[in-house]
């Protein structure tokens, strides 16, 4: 028996474990390195199992259907009995071939338990935090973490890295002050902790203070511009934050750099910042050139409608942008199948027949003018928008989707009222004031428009000169 970097004990020979330490440290840095490093531990030694459920765990975490063949392969590779493993290691094995059965909430769970016996398990504490973000559970991304950082003494040179969790686990709770303060703790700990980063990032976004986002994206910009696979995650915040500042041309000069190009890959966590950028631009009626068509034909060369519907809404939102209606519509009718009759056994089943289905529709009805429609099939099911998954930030596309089919539908009642709802947690938002200011046009309240305008012109300013020295580098 040899053991980990963290003191916990695995079968397999001594260079499988120290493959499999240094495929963790790519891990939690989200380096591209922890691919050739998992294989490399695997190939030392096909019976070292923590190697082989972190191949696995790589794969299932693409969000990808056509990965879970990969996951399955590498999982039947293991060349070890499992009766004479470690009960972690039987543990782990379990939580695999749940996910690669299609109970990715399942397997969550099985991570959890892992965690409360074996508080300094990284990779059970990593791989179940990313399954929280991918399901929308809030409270598990913080609770998750908070439970296993008695069991991390201070000085532990990994630590920094859970608290980087922690940080974005408090953010998704709306706990800022707090997110602030253990994200920046973190980052001092490890600069390269590009989630730490990303939870910082997040917290400003979410508290609408952009200007720091700004100041605060482009002083670590050499930690998280390049070498890692979150660069284009934080780039798409950074382009988000331009948009806050009113600078489309900036924001879409990043997308062009960062978020799609003639060189990215088809992957899909990556296509859905390019989507979400682009839907809030073609929400507000801006056109993006040819931007389009690229990410439509990328979607369709790997979504697996069903399998992960936060995919599925994103893949919508290209074949509308690029005017596929119909190809957007199939889409939904192979949602509808899966919820008809796909197995009720699967992550991707619920999150698809109670939430995925109306957004994609809703989509749908919002790509065809029919905004009344957008309505009826997103209200009864926004509070439960985040049990398929993403960040706030992220699902705030269906939020700014409502709220224009409102404007367009005429309801401009309920498009006050969601304005209100915005500004009163999130006073920084100038794409709040700027759809109040045209409110009060529309209701014949000149003065109170221009009251809104000014505030809005106001806070992207304030942006702009944050981002006075140019947008940061990709």
């Amino acid at each position: 028996m040899t053991a980990d970097a963290r003191g916990l004990r695995l079968t397999g020979s001594a260079a499988a474990a120290a493959g499999y330490d240094q495929a963790v440290h790519h891990l939690i840095r989200f380096q591209p390195e922890v691919v050739d490093a998992a294989a490399a531990a695997v190939a030392a030694d096909p019976g070292c199992a923590m190697a082989v459920v972190l191949a696995a765990y790589l794969a299932l975490m693409s969000t990808e259907e056509g990965a879970v063949a990969d996951a399955r392969a590498v999982l039947g590779g293991l060349r070890a009995d499992p009766a004479a493993l470690r009960p972690r290691e039987r543990a782990h094995l379990a939580a695999a071939t749940r996910w690669v059965g299609g109970d990715m909430l399942g397997a969550g769970e099985a991570l959890s338990e892992i965690t409360v016996s074996y508080p300094r398990d990284l990779l059970a504490l990593f791989t179940g935090h990313q399954i929280d973000f991918f399901t929308g559970n809030a409270g598990s991304l913080r609770d998750r973490i908070g439970r296993a950082l008695d069991g991390w003494p201070d000085g532990h040179p990994q630590v920094g890295f859970v608290r980087g969790m922690y940080a974005f686990g408090l953010e998704e709770c709306n706990l800022y002050p707090q997110s602030e303060e253990a994200g920046q703790r973190a980052v001092e700990q490890n600069p390269d902790d590009v989630w730490g980063i990303h939870a910082v990032v997040h917290t400003y976004e979410m508290a609408g203070r952009i200007p720091d986002g700004v100041r605060y994206l482009r002083r670590r910009e050499a930690d998280w511009a390049v070498g890692n696979f979150l660069n284009v995650h934080n780039s798409w915040h950074y382009a988000l934050y331009l948009l806050q500042g009113g600078d489309t041309a900036g924001a879409l000069a990043v997308y062009d750099r960062m978020l799609h190009h003639d060189g990215s890959a088809d992957v899909a966590l990556e296509l859905l910042d390019a989507t979400a950028l682009l839907w809030r631009l073609y929400l507000d009626g801006t056109e993006v050139g040819e931007r389009w068509s690229p990410l439509a034909a990328a979607w369709g060369r790997l979504l697996a409608p069903g399998y992960y519907p936060f995919n599925d809404m994103h893949a919508v939102m290209a074949f509308i942008g690029n005017g596929e209606l119909d190809r957007a519509g199939q889409v939904v009718v192979a949602q509808a199948a899966v919820a008809a009759h796909g197995d009720p056994g699967t992550t991707g089943w619920a999150m698809t027949a109670q939430v995925g289905l109306p957004v994609c529709r809703s989509l749908v009805h919002f790509g065809r003018g029919e905004y009344g429609r957008v309505l009826t099939e997103l209200l009864p099911v926004r509070a439960q928008v985040h049990t398929f998954g993403g960040s706030h930030a992220q699902r705030d596309a269906v939020e700014r989707t409502l709220l224009e089919a409102a404007i367009r539908a005429g309801r401009l009642d309920l498009a006050a009222a969601l304005v209100s709802e915005r500004l009163s947690v999130r006073e920084g938002n100038t794409y709040a004031w700027s759809k109040r200011a045209w409110l009060r046009r529309a209701a014949g309240d000149g003065p109170g428009a221009a009251a809104a305008l000014a505030r809005a012109s106001e806070l992207a300013a304030k942006i702009r000169q944050a981002a006075v020295a140019g947008p940061a580098q990709g």
